[in-house]
């Protein structure tokens, strides 16, 4: 019943460039936000595919529901915080809703244990919904490596309306603006840290999860884009008085090749997955050549998933131009997706770096 609101509800998410609260109430109902919060502030610590899944199969329904509801992987940065801070963070339960906009990282200055924070962030995907907005920080005594955030309750915010685009219109991913708000140090970590609660959940690479979950979206949006191209090639007869679209055979051939792609591309992207949550679970640490397998695999899906996409609005016809068309939005959306900087295709340069033995670039894998 949810699933089939969201679907409906698509074209408002677009038209309103964010995700409203009511959806966002479903998503704590359904777990989204929860799933992989540590079961001692009452979260369900979800296996890493599961969660994959679960925005899959959102991403299925809508990509920028999908999206938005990617962001429940929070929870596994904010392990990094201290046991204190994520006590104060739970208090009320584990439905928490964050939001983060890490790039660039804005100069802060600490004063008697606090971070004073100012600047803009765009790119603050979900922010409309969250209780908690985190933004990037650079400290002058912190140089290279990965990114400190900053996390402040979303009331500290000023929220700039700048999302407008082609695809994932609904995400509500605006500029976030902080003026002079002082953070205590507690409330500050670096993403991609080490976390203070040892479960396989957080021991799972942080970054790979990161584009995973975006990736989870445009392997969701291409299944359905495929799903309507099939359905449209059952029964759509050509204007032109041409056959019948499934009776053509380049249809039969796209739509199978597109479905191989697709499966292909999912099964390897789960497949890494599955390994290292085996791994986690024994005890085990995921080696460097694995969690760049994961990142390939995202990189790869998201690729694959933005090409099938491509297909099947092409199968579309005329018909799949119109700005409403699901077809078209499914393309537009799977696009974004690819273009994101974690699932990019300069990330096949960087994978190919680790495979050959050469230094990873900061942040990868």
């Amino acid at each position: 019943m949810f699933l089939r609101d969201v679907r409906a509800r698509a074209l408002e998410f677009r038209r309103a460039r964010h995700i409203p609260i009511d959806v966002i109430d479903e998503f704590k109902r359904f777990g989204v936000y929860r799933a992989l919060v540590a079961s001692r502030f009452g979260g369900m610590e979800a296996s890493a595919a599961a969660f994959l899944e679960l925005i899959e199969t959102i991403g299925h329904a809508d990509a920028s529901a999908g999206w938005v509801a990617s962001f429940g992987v929070s929870a596994t940065y904010l392990a990094a915080l201290p046991i204190p801070t994520l006590e104060e963070i739970y208090r009320e339960g584990p439905n928490v809703v964050f939001a983060g906009a890490i790039f660039p990282p804005q100069k802060a200055e600490q004063d008697n244990g606090d971070v004073l924070v100012s600047g803009r962030w765009p790119f603050a995907s979900g922010c409309m919904g969250a209780s908690l907005i985190g933004v990037g920080i650079a400290l002058s005594e912190e140089s290279g490596g990965l990114p400190r955030t900053a996390v402040m309750p979303a009331a500290s915010v000023r929220i700039e309306e700048t999302w407008d685009t082609i695809g994932l219109g609904g995400t509500g991913s605006h500029d976030v603006v902080v003026e002079n708000v002082r953070v205590p140090a507690s409330w500050t970590f670096i993403r991609g840290g080490m976390p203070t609660i040892d479960r396989p959940i957080y021991r799972y690479p942080s970054l790979g999860l990161a584009a995973q979950v975006l990736t989870a979206v445009g392997l969701g949006c291409a299944r359905r884009a495929l799903d309507e191209a099939t359905a449209m090639a059952g029964g759509r007869r050509s204007i032109t008085g041409a056959p019948v679209m499934a009776d053509r055979p380049h249809v039969q051939a796209e739509l199978a090749e597109a479905e191989a792609m697709l499966s292909s591309a999912r099964s390897f992207f789960y497949a890494v997955t599955h390994e290292a949550w085996d791994l986690l679970l024994d005890g085990g640490q995921v080696p460097e050549s694995l969690a760049n397998r994961i990142r390939l695999a995202a990189t790869h899906a998201a690729q694959v998933s933005a090409q099938v996409a491509r297909h099947c609005f092409a199968l579309g016809g005329i018909a799949a131009v119109q700005s409403d068309h699901i077809l078209g939005r499914c393309m537009q959306d799977c696009a974004v997706v690819a273009q994101h900087a974690f699932m990019a295709k300069g990330n096949y340069e960087a994978a190919g770096r680790i495979m050959l033995g050469r230094d990873a670039r900061p942040g990868y894998p």
